[in-house]
């Protein structure tokens, strides 16, 4: 931890709206980087005596809607009365206090299990357990009536599937680097076969295992999920999708690559699909779809990263292998759906 001056934090900004929020609070705020540049930055805050989590945009240029502070705020906050794990809610900010918005939490400690190192430490069983543990947490939040937690109005899941392949189209027109048939050819047969919807729930939109913090004793408990940037109201087998999608070699690149998601120790894509329908009663015979749009937006998500790194707005190390992702993504994403890859084949 230091006092010194932080990038992308107005430590003497931050401190007086703490003082002025929180009970208790002993003044002296110090702060680090946790990280940067993938999609919030996150600080880790202490005065001495409690310690927080800050989240703020990212630096440079932003895309519309994304990084949308006060959604991802006011889930943290509501799923506090339920049985799903997050950090506790402190307070939220207006761009009045740093020049954007931003968010502070509890700080939860615990394991976060990022890359294949920080499976070594678990025996075999262990991983399995934490993988099937991390579909049972998924399942529990589906599970969450959301009128029961004050976000009945949190989104429309009526055309969300509609909307999410308009949106995540739209992104990709905005952080495209380069040409990439495969991309193209995906969107269009997505917006060409989109289904209604399978159901409604509270949807994280970005479900894997360094989104949550787990147990040290026990690998298989989840203390929180954290980075709700992406929560909304939707299709639960889309939320789903995306968390299978992460167990693909293609995703490994956007964590340096080796991701822990993609491990071969990890239980396979078939198996961690048949413990969702088992914990959550869904029926998983159209999971195509949503498995596809699930590549689509994670393709488009590693060409921002990517178009991020290009402009130097990234902070910290990992990033000069995320634009590797794209394509495969892409191509996984064909896969999916079946049928046949663009015929003018990738860069």
């Amino acid at each position: 931890m230091s006092s010194a001056a932080v990038e992308g934090l107005d430590l003497p900004a931050v401190d007086r709206f703490l003082a002025a929020r929180v009970p208790g609070y002993a003044g002296d705020l110090r702060a680090e980087l946790m990280t940067g540049g993938r999609s919030n930055l996150t600080y880790r805050l202490t005065d001495g005596v409690s310690t927080w989590v800050l989240r703020r945009p990212p630096l440079g240029t932003l895309t519309p809607s994304a990084h949308d502070m006060a959604r991802e705020y006011r889930v943290v906050a509501a799923l506090g009365a339920s049985d799903v794990p997050v950090a506790p809610a402190v307070a939220l900010a207006d761009d009045s206090v740093i020049g954007v918005p931003f968010a502070v939490v509890g700080f939860v400690g615990g394991t976060v299990i990022a890359d294949e190192s920080g499976l070594a430490a678990l025996a075999d069983d262990d991983v399995r357990r934490c993988a099937l543990g991390l579909v049972d947490t998924l399942a529990a939040l589906h599970a969450v009536d959301p009128a029961s937690v004050g976000l009945a109005d949190f989104g429309r899941a009526e055309g969300f599937l509609r909307r999410q392949v308009r949106r995540w189209y739209g992104q990709w027109e905005r952080v495209r680097t380069r040409e990439l048939p495969d991309v193209e050819t995906l969107h269009a047969r997505l917006d060409a076969a989109c289904p209604d919807e399978s159901g409604t729930a509270i949807v994280h939109g970005d479900f894997r295992i360094d989104n949550t913090i787990l147990d040290p004793d026990d690998p298989a408990r989840v203390r929180a999920i954290v980075d709700w940037e992406m929560a909304t109201l939707g299709d639960p087998l889309a939320d789903l999708g995306v968390h299978l999608a992460y167990r693909d070699p293609a995703f490994a690149p956007i964590l340096g690559g080796a991701a822990a998601s993609t491990s071969d120790r990890m239980p396979a894509t078939a198996d961690l699909a048949e413990r969702y329908a088992r914990a959550s009663g869904r029926d998983l015979t159209d999971l195509g779809f949503p498995l596809a749009l699930a590549y689509f937006k994670i393709a488009v998500i590693a060409e921002g990263i990517h178009q991020r790194h290009e402009r130097g707005d990234t902070r910290g190390d990992g990033f000069a292998t995320v634009g590797e992702a794209t394509a495969p993504l892409a191509a996984a994403g064909l896969r999916a759906l079946g049928g046949p890859r663009s015929s003018k084949g990738q860069p």
